[in-house]
């Protein structure tokens, strides 16, 4: 259907009715409203269907992607595009017969970037690096971060969909996450972050970029002796589930912490 406005946001049709306002939380359980009303789609395949169109928001995605998201590419119904056009009536029936577009190259899901959390970081995440300023990129950053409620796409039955999505979609999220931390540090906001980043340790036990940061904080708190302790845990739990040493920073920041030295990334 054709809207004033675009595919995206929201619109009118050419009758003057109004579009609902959909939005998609992917950055945890899936999430999906209508005018900030819950919409429940029970069934797994709607889910997956819905989680691809979303991750493309605005943008055709082909009948065989979506299918391989679906279904997995072993498990492909015998006349997938019929199969394809089957779920994508049921998801219209359960948002709105105006809510996924039609186009030569595939479906079009018809909601605006920035009501699917995923889409939305992204784009905080280019704002950040685009900031002129130390506290606005901060800002960006915690704004950014705010979106994540858990795992992504948990509750997506869709394991090619979330082998491909859920390793940079949670590798983005701690770079961002490490970045802020660092502007705190910068600041002097050492004492705070010392829970923070043990949550974190704990959560990721084996990413020692976090663990040089609890490091860093730690001595510039002065609990120097808290520090050494940390590092010989992360150093034995390293050594028993890879069978290898500390990174190099990680090793670098105990010799500063040994000589007495505040160490630095």
């Amino acid at each position: 259907m054709i809207t004033r406005s675009g595919e995206s946001g929201v619109g009118e049709d050419l009758g003057g009715r109004r579009r609902a306002v959909l939005s998609v939380g992917l950055l945890g359980p899936l999430a999906v409203s209508l005018d900030e009303r819950p919409v429940s789609l029970t069934a797994g395949r709607l889910r997956a269907l819905l989680a691809m169109l979303a991750l493309s928001s605005g943008q055709a995605v082909s009948v065989e992607r979506l299918a391989t998201a679906v279904w997995a590419a072993e498990e492909l119904p015998g006349n997938a595009r019929r199969s394809v056009q089957t779920y994508i009536a049921r998801l219209r029936s359960a948002l709105g017969a105006d809510s996924i577009g039609s186009r030569p190259a595939g479906y079009v899901l018809r909601a605006d970037p920035e009501h699917v959390d995923a889409l939305r970081f992204g784009r905080l995440l280019r704002a950040a690096s685009a900031a002129s300023d130390a506290a606005q990129e901060r800002a960006r950053l915690a704004e950014a971060l705010a979106l994540w409620r858990g795992r992504p796409l948990e509750g997506v039955p869709s394991g090619p969909l979330v082998e491909s999505e859920t390793p940079w979609l949670v590798e983005s999220y701690l770079a961002a996450l490490e970045r802020r931390v660092d502007l705190d540090i910068s600041a002097g906001r050492h004492g705070e972050l010392v829970v923070e980043l043990s949550a974190l340790t704990a959560r990721y036990p084996l990413r020692e970029s976090l663990w040089a940061r609890l490091l860093i904080v730690l001595c510039r708190s002065g609990r120097q002796a808290d520090a050494l302790a940390r590092y010989e845990a992360v150093r034995v739990r390293i050594a028993d589930e890879i069978g290898a040493d500390p990174n190099p920073t990680l090793r670098r920041i105990h010799a500063d912490l040994l000589a007495r030295r505040t160490p630095s990334l």
